[in-house]
């Protein structure tokens, strides 16, 4: 009861206090990934609002010697900045050092792979910090099914919010009357794919 009172329950999520993370969507992973071309049409509607309406985006790649780079199909030439990574979590040094100088930003809005183990242990670093986390489950996934579903009934336990794209956007915009309503609306306009959910 106490973590649901200090939170906000997601109600503050604002376009000045929030920011994006986009993990690990790279190309090694494609094959491997279930669902992965619907979660990648979600990502790319994710990255396409962020420029839209001004909102910072955080791209990880993990080991990208390896694993290759962020997937061509997402243009993240926006993004703050793509961050290389090996530990697991999102919240390296150098992602930390960029957040803290932006003292604005409460909510985070997290997608991209594996949901059981890169997006989970970001979700719990950032809620470990008193970040309002908001995961996009119609663009996260992993390699198992039931490792993805499992993320998902942890990541509410721990007081994330497992959400959708058209939730969050809409939910940023807020009103019909918003500059940028109709620019969010055409890029919900055809409804995210079904990923197995």
């Amino acid at each position: 009861m106490a973590a649901t009172s200090r939170r906000t329950l997601g109600r503050n999520l604002s376009t000045d206090s929030t920011a994006f993370f986009l993990c690990d969507m790279q190309e090694k992973f494609k094959p491997h990934i279930k669902f992965f071309a619907e979660i990648l049409e979600v990502a790319q509607r994710m990255v396409c609002a962020s420029k839209i309406l001004s909102i910072p985006l955080f791209v990880t790649e993990q080991y990208p010697n390896g694993l290759g780079k962020t997937v061509e199909d997402l243009d993240v030439t926006s993004a703050v900045d793509v961050y290389p990574k090996t530990v697991f979590s999102m919240l390296i040094p150098e992602v930390q050092r960029e957040l803290e100088t932006r003292r604005n930003i409460k909510s985070i809005v997290l997608f991209g792979i594996e949901t059981h183990v890169c997006i989970q242990q970001t979700a719990l670093d950032l809620l470990g910090k008193d970040y309002d986390v908001h995961v996009v489950a119609d663009a996260c996934s992993s390699r198992s099914m039931m490792d993805r579903q499992f993320a998902y009934e942890r990541l509410r336990q721990a007081g994330a919010i497992v959400t959708t794209s058209e939730s969050v956007l809409l939910q940023l915009v807020g009103d019909k009357n918003h500059a940028h309503f109709k620019e969010i609306q055409g890029v919900i306009k055809v409804s995210a794919p079904t990923s197995g959910l």
